[in-house]
């Protein structure tokens, strides 16, 4: 009966960090979409909140690390238990640097801003790129709560289609440098956003690659798709 009672407050706890950590994803998701809406409105003012937004990002990560050493202090977990702490850790960190991505986002639209840049840059397969990126990141906590390992496989695959945009984007881009050189500067903050938008979707890769963590056991961090397959069959 004693021993029940303590997995009942493990399981307990456990519920708890991971409701922190889906409070914390639904935070980040909110900064990429204020941060692509400051870009698409020029709004410095929709820039400067996803920037206040990031103190308490950096907050939540503190208080659930906080709690996972606690958990892990006290109930001394082993094999999948403790596989699942590690990976909540894992994907915290990985949710406070979308949130530094995001803050990056805010600080290059304030960039193009002030520079006086035209509203014509071509900025629209950019939000095309974030709302993947951030669709990709929703997924992946989705399947983070459900620990469903179909569906983070699938994440792995889905993230080579944002690298792709980036690419593409990337060549727009120079196209464009080089018809105006007077945009450089502006294309260049352009460029470092992109940038931050394919990391956002690295990111969502990663907390995939934790599910299988937990679930099958096994780091199947660069390693090959084949093999990904391999392990989750």
């Amino acid at each position: 009966m004693p021993e029940k009672h303590l997995s009942t407050q493990f399981d307990s706890e456990l519920s708890a960090v991971s409701t922190r950590v889906m409070e914390l994803g639904g935070l980040v998701e909110s900064q990429i979409r204020q941060a692509i809406l400051a870009l698409s409105q020029f709004s410095v003012d929709l820039a400067n909140e996803v920037s206040a937004a990031e103190a308490r990002v950096n907050a939540m990560e503190v208080d659930i690390d906080r709690e996972l050493s606690s958990i892990i202090a006290r109930r001394q977990p082993t094999a999948r238990d403790l596989r699942l702490l590690i990976a909540i850790s894992k994907t915290t960190a990985n949710l406070e640097r979308v949130g530094d991505e995001a803050e990056k986002i805010a600080r290059m639209v304030r960039s193009i801003i002030n520079s006086g840049a035209p509203r014509s840059l071509p900025s629209l397969e950019l939000r095309v790129a974030a709302d993947m990126a951030s669709g990709l990141l929703r997924k992946a906590l989705d399947a983070f709560a459900r620990l469903d390992v179909k569906t983070a496989v699938d994440i792995l695959k889905e993230d080579d289609l944002i690298d792709q945009e980036f690419d593409g984007f990337v060549r727009k881009l120079v196209t464009y440098m080089m018809e105006d050189p007077r945009m450089i500067s502006p294309s260049l903050d352009l460029l470092f956003l992109a940038k931050a938008i394919e990391r956002i979707g690295d990111h969502a890769k990663n907390i995939a690659e934790f599910i299988i963590y937990i679930v099958k056991g096994a780091d199947v961090r660069h390693t090959s798709m084949e093999v990904i397959e391999s392990v989750v069959k």
